[in-house]
């Protein structure tokens, strides 16, 4: 038996009604209202962050944008239109900072843990200090934003957490010693605010894209080619998608859209999962 409810209902509890975002900025084909909710979005200058930044703003709410780049945060905010329903707040944080990222973190609503950085070297080559610095910004950061963020949402009985793992974050790849072991543990995280946060009206979830049109793979593909000797070209194709039944990068777009889906009221269910935009990789 299956059970239904319209918006607004007891049936989806804390969900406001269903209804498209106004104004200048394209929502999307998802209908998603945030209006009065306050978002936060980490590495939100570039990439997957800034989609995500966007297209939580075009559902109407107020984003607090973070990033190291204040330039970058600054150019993002400017693209928003007067008279949009929602709106960008830069915030320039570095998550190595871990207690201000704490502290960034009171307040939201909505917590998309979408920051990274990424180095490709051999185990035996690779920095410790980069090591530790990789799993301090990708999951101790995401940790102590959790801290800061689940008390309000507690109190309002709401909450949605996205995080933006991986394909790496199911599958291992060579030389991403650090990158891997971070969405593993970004993985576990996500599952564990899931169980405890279900009886608060908050869910928790990993979305997991491959290769994604970013700066980030694009410093990638120069890093694989130097550690396979192979031309920049070759990596897409032989190394990059090599596991991969769609032979394309995915667009922050695409992963955005994902994100705001799961902030509807029609993923009030979802939680705990990992949303795979793998092309079919880890269908191997």
């Amino acid at each position: 038996m299956t059970e239904t409810s319209t918006p607004g209902t007891p049936g989806i509890p804390g969900d406001a009604p269903i209804s498209p975002a106004p104004g200048p900025l394209t929502p999307g084909p998802v209908h998603l209202d945030l209006r009065g909710r306050t978002a936060l979005v980490t590495g939100a200058a570039s990439g997957i962050g800034r989609a995500c930044a966007l297209r939580l703003a075009a559902a109407g709410a107020t984003v607090r944008a973070v990033d190291r780049d204040a330039e970058g945060l600054a150019a993002l905010a400017a693209e928003v239109p007067g008279g949009a329903p929602g709106a960008i707040a830069p915030h320039p944080l570095d998550l190595t900072d871990l207690d201000a990222a704490e502290r960034a973190a009171a307040g939201a609503d909505v917590l998309v843990n979408n920051a990274g950085i990424q180095l490709v070297r051999p185990i035996e080559d690779f920095p410790p200090e980069v090591f530790h610095e990789v799993l301090t910004v990708m999951l101790e950061a995401p940790f102590r934003l959790l801290r800061g963020a689940l008390p309000h949402m507690y109190a309002r009985g709401w909450g949605r957490i996205v995080n933006i793992s991986s394909v790496h974050g199911l599958r291992a790849s060579p030389f991403k010693s650090a990158y891997v072991a971070a969405k593993h543990g970004l993985e576990g995280l996500s599952k564990t605010a899931a169980l405890e946060g279900a009886a608060h009206g908050v869910t928790s979830n990993c979305v997991n894209p491959g290769y994604v049109r970013t700066p980030l793979v694009e410093r990638q593909i120069a890093d694989q080619a130097a550690a396979h000797g192979i031309p920049a070209e070759r990596v897409v194709a032989e190394v990059l998608l090599a596991g991969a039944a769609l032979k394309r990068l995915i667009e922050p777009e695409e992963v955005a859209e994902a994100v705001a889906y799961l902030c509807t009221p029609q993923a009030s269910f979802v939680t705990g999962t990992s949303l795979a935009l793998d092309g079919g990789w880890t269908a191997h």
